[in-house]
């Protein structure tokens, strides 16, 4: 399956078909998937004291409080680091966290890492995955990102060409090559390398280390769900549209600002605010100059857009009291259980214009946001792919959103089958969720 990215270019499609389902004993636990049947999507996270301590340190070590994660302690030494986007080498110190090996319930033909950290002025970190395959042969440490929150220090970055010949590193995805073969990826580790200027006291904090599996089945149409909610959110409306032709080095506005567009509009929802002085950078005659600051600082330097989804979730989380993740959703009435505890969620999806009534386009990979469903089931979403900022709420038919959302085979304008998303969502919420929210999530298998 070729896994069309929103919010940019399309990264190179991986012949795989989607995802297998990822359980990692040991992480947050959203329980046992072989003891739910039909599921097809694990997801799995370090976010406590208890999780950190689990795994192995070399110059790091795990703190305690508010918000538990992992910080340098005392540096393994230092290593030269040539950024491939400024050509700039420089010495930085690191230390490392390893996860346990952890074996998944449900062996995947995809993974996806995702990570809410802090990185003050002078550091970054890496993310790297370790896949253990059906045969017993593991992967090499697969680079998943290269991340600040900043862009003063390193260009934030996936890395292209990974590959071991059975499975590929897509942008922000790790895919089995041949899922047809039966070759899965049966247990997965994790590696966060901390990096910091020599002598600085300075760290980067990793409050949450997260890992999604899946092996959504392949298909052209999904189940219908019936109704079950009658609810709208109240979240800030902003069009991507306005923004076209704005910051050519953040890849135009327009249409490859989707995912940060509605990025920010949850961001806002749960009361993130960016100062004057954060946006004094923006050009003053700018509307929404917000919409500009998210594209800059989900940009990833490789991928040339904004469209990668961990960059985009960690973005989230670097807004006071935010997490965000990345993971697939089952129906929308996983969507409809998080918007009765008030979460909005944003999906990825791609149809051309007559699928999906009255959005007046189609798309090869679009995020919006769903806030909402009214009496009847349809979908409230704010589309950002919208004229200006009030025509950006809409309302689409369930039984076509749900379809276009879901399915992982689709026919483009050309006629030759194309890839869907197979349920891709971004989910944004506080670091400290009411018993409502929390039972929220765990009911759709998001660890909290």
């Amino acid at each position: 399956m070729a896994l069309s990215r929103p919010g940019g270019a399309a990264a190179p499609p991986p012949p795989a078909p989607p995802p297998t389902a990822a359980t990692a004993a040991g992480a947050r636990d959203t329980g046992d998937a072989e003891s739910v049947p039909g599921r097809s999507v694990d997801h799995r996270a370090w976010t406590t004291y208890a999780d950190w301590l689990t795994g192995a340190v070399r110059g790091a070590r795990a703190v305690a409080g508010v918000r538990p994660g992992v910080v340098v302690a005392a540096p393994l030494g230092t290593v030269d680091y040539t950024d491939p986007h400024t050509r700039t080498t420089a010495a930085w110190e690191y230390a490392t966290w390893t996860s346990p090996t952890r074996a998944l319930a449900v062996p995947a033909t995809e993974v996806i890492a995702s990570w809410n950290a802090s990185t003050p002025a002078g550091t970054w970190l890496q993310v790297e995955l370790k896949g253990t395959y059906s045969d017993g042969k593991d992967t090499p440490w697969y680079v998943m990102g290269r991340w600040a929150s900043g862009d003063q220090d390193i260009r934030r970055t996936s890395v292209d060409g990974q590959t071991d010949g059975r499975s590929t590193v897509w942008t922000d995805t790790l895919a089995v090559d041949d899922a047809s073969t039966g070759l899965r990826v049966a247990a997965v580790r994790l590696r966060l390398t901390l990096y910091r200027r020599p002598g600085s006291d300075a760290t980067p904090t990793v409050w949450r280390l997260g890992v999604m599996g899946s092996d959504v089945p392949d298909r052209f149409t999904v189940p219908a769900s019936a109704p079950g909610l009658a609810r709208e959110l109240i979240v800030p409306r902003y069009s991507q549209e306005i923004h076209r032709g704005r910051y050519p080095e953040y890849d135009n506005g327009g249409e490859a600002w989707c995912s940060p567009t509605s990025s920010q509009m949850i961001v806002e929802y749960w009361g993130g605010r960016l100062t004057p002085g954060q946006l004094a950078w923006v050009d003053p005659s700018y509307s929404d100059p917000q919409v500009c600051h998210a594209a800059r600082y989900t940009y990833d330097y490789q991928y040339a857009g904004c469209g990668n989804w961990p960059f985009n979730a960690a973005y989230a989380a670097t807004f006071p009291d935010l997490q965000g993740v990345v993971t697939r959703l089952g129906s929308l009435t996983d969507l409809e259980t998080l918007i009765t505890a008030g979460i909005p969620a944003m999906t990825s999806q791609s149809f051309l214009k007559e699928e999906l009534t009255g959005a007046g386009y189609g798309t090869s990979g679009h995020l919006m946001t769903v806030i909402g469903f009214t009496a009847q089931g349809d979908v409230i979403a704010n589309d950002p792919f919208s004229a200006d900022d009030a025509a950006v709420r809409r309302v689409y038919r369930r039984r076509e959103f749900e379809n276009i959302w879901l399915r992982t085979k689709r026919h483009n304008a050309s006629g030759k089958v194309a890839s869907g998303s197979g349920g891709v969502c971004y989910v944004y919420f506080p670091a400290r969720p009411t018993a409502r929210q929390r039972a929220a999530l765990d009911a759709v298998g998001i660890p909290v």
